[in-house]
């Protein structure tokens, strides 16, 4: 690389700063896909605020799990912060195959996904996938789920499908996040027993008093379907910002930070742009890791006077 006539000091710095924010006028523009669960829009607005910060402009669209892949082979989205696995490995495999989709690494270990029961249910001797059939009269026969297409409501209707534990007459409830936990409030009103897509991290864990299911492994996978949360781009982008793909690789949440997060827009009626504001400047030294090797986008205009 040819640089501008700097000090020899300041030149390794600046000219591996530019080389990192070298993007086409494309990657001003960065959309992300949003499949409506708490803890991936509080993730991609903490995201999107560091990436505005940087002088990009963010976009981000709700669209179900199968839609999201759709649209990032098709090249109308470019992230996805809530590939969640290995409960989504069915939804990524077609489209992660024909390399239209890439894995830029985990951002959330500790995961869980699952179904759930109210700490009475669970005290009145539902405590199992096992169990949920001998409760049939007083679950009405339903099992609450989310958004239609979400990969745990396939699992449900696999199990059901298979008549597994006896549930071939069961039926499933799609809704979304918030009418499946409203259900599961107004179940605990009245002490009914109901059986619902439970995970973590969400603020029901410690909102709720609650239960995970054992001996759902052959559907959910083991330890109460154990999850490892990965950020999936679509195929090329990378290469094409590698700006953008710098801060995708430093980004690493935990359970502590989404559910504070994720509590702060559900329960204290924050909106997540400024939940994630709030967030990062309390904790000033996370913000600090996850810019590392980011430049400002403006950055890369000057990239070209340099090169010359």
């Amino acid at each position: 690389m040819k640089c501008l006539r700097l000090s020899l000091l300041a030149l390794p710095v600046l000219c591996a700063g530019l080389a990192q924010a070298a993007e086409p006028p494309s990657c001003a523009h960065v959309r992300f896909a949003d499949v409506g669960w708490t803890d991936i829009t509080v993730t991609t607005a903490v995201t999107r605020l560091l990436l505005s910060e940087q002088g990009y402009r963010t976009q981000v669209e709700r669209l179900s799990v199968p839609d999201t892949y759709k649209a990032m082979a098709e090249k109308r989205i470019d992230v996805f912060l809530g590939n969640w696995m290995p409960s989504m490995a069915n939804d990524l495999k077609p489209f992660a195959d024909k390399g239209q989709v890439q894995t830029v690494r985990a951002n959330l270990e500790g995961a869980k996904y699952t179904l759930a029961v109210p700490q009475y249910a669970y005290d009145a001797g539902l405590k199992s996938f096992a169990d949920i059939a001998k409760f049939k009269d007083q679950l009405g026969g339903k099992l609450y789920g989310i958004e239609p297409g979400n990969d745990g409501n396939q699992l449900i209707k696999k199990m059901i499908a298979e008549k597994a534990f006896g549930l071939g007459d069961f039926k499933l409830v799609e809704s979304s996040e918030a009418d499946m936990l409203a259900s599961v409030k107004r179940a605990g009103v009245l002490k009914q027993p109901i059986v619902f897509l439970g995970w973590e991290p969400h603020p029901m864990n410690t909102r709720l008093q609650m239960h995970y299911l054992d001996g759902g492994d052959q559907y959910f996978g083991a330890n109460y379907g154990g999850a490892t949360v990965y950020t999936n781009v679509r195929a090329g982008y990378l290469d094409e910002c590698p700006n953008v793909a710098q801060l995708l690789r430093n980004l690493k949440f935990d359970l502590d930070m989404e559910n504070k997060l994720m509590d702060a827009v559900l329960n204290e009626r924050s909106n997540p742009r400024q939940a994630a504001k709030d967030w990062l400047q309390a904790n000033p030294q996370v913000r600090e890791a996850w810019l590392k090797g980011v430049a400002p986008r403006a950055q890369s205009a000057s990239k070209a006077l340099v090169q010359q």
